[in-house]
C-alpha cells in the first residue's frame, strides 16, 4: 500500500457535503429519510440531512474494516440498528464516507430495498474497484483516505477495557 493518502480536512468536508447535496437535488431525488452507515457515515449523514433539509435520520451499524486494509470476511450488521420495516414506501438516501469495496453499501442498500423503500446512495469518496457505483459521489480516489473525524486515535483511557 502506498504511503500517500487522500486527506480530507474539515473545511473541505463542508464544501464536499454541499456539492454532494447539490448533486442529489439536481438528480431530482428528495429523500424522506437519510440513513447513515455507522461509523464512517455518521458525520456525513448528519451533514447531508441538514444540507437537504431532511429531518428523518437513522443509522445502520455495519462492521467490515478492522484496520487499515484489513476486513472481516463479510460485512456484518451490528446492534443497535434501525428497523428497516419503518422505511417501507419511503425515499431513502443512504450515506457513507466511502464506497471502498462497496460491500457495506451493497448490504445496507439491499436490506432497505427488501423492506419496500426507494433507495439511493451518496458517498464522499468512491474507490475505482467498488462493486457498487453510488448514485452520488463527490470524488473518486484509489488512495487510503484520512477523514477529519478519524484522523486522531481515541483519547487516552477511552478504550480502558476490551470490547465485549
Amino acid at each position: 500500500m502506498s504511503a500517500e493518502r487522500e486527506v480530507l480536512t474539515w473545511p473541505t468536508f463542508g464544501a464536499a457535503v454541499r456539492e454532494l447535496a447539490e448533486q442529489v437535488v439536481a438528480g431530482g431525488f428528495v429523500p424522506d429519510v437519510v440513513v447513515a452507515i455507522a461509523r464512517g457515515g455518521l458525520v456525513p449523514g448528519g451533514a447531508m440531512a441538514y444540507a437537504l433539509g431532511t429531518k428523518g435520520v437513522g443509522t445502520m451499524n455495519v462492521e467490515f474494516y478492522t484496520d487499515v486494509g484489513e476486513t472481516l470476511p463479510d460485512p456484518v450488521m451490528l446492534a443497535p440498528s434501525m428497523d428497516a420495516t419503518d422505511l417501507r414506501n419511503s425515499r431513502v438516501l443512504v450515506v457513507d464516507d466511502v464506497a471502498d469495496s462497496g460491500r457495506t453499501l451493497d448490504l445496507v442498500m439491499r436490506t432497505i430495498t427488501e423492506h419496500g423503500a426507494e433507495v439511493r446512495s451518496a458517498v464522499i469518496y468512491t474507490k475505482p474497484h467498488s462493486i457498487v457505483r453510488p448514485d452520488f459521489s463527490w470524488r473518486e480516489t484509489d488512495l487510503w483516505i484520512t477523514f477529519p473525524w478519524s484522523a486522531e486515535p481515541p483519547v487516552p483511557g477511552a478504550r480502558a477495557r476490551p470490547a465485549d
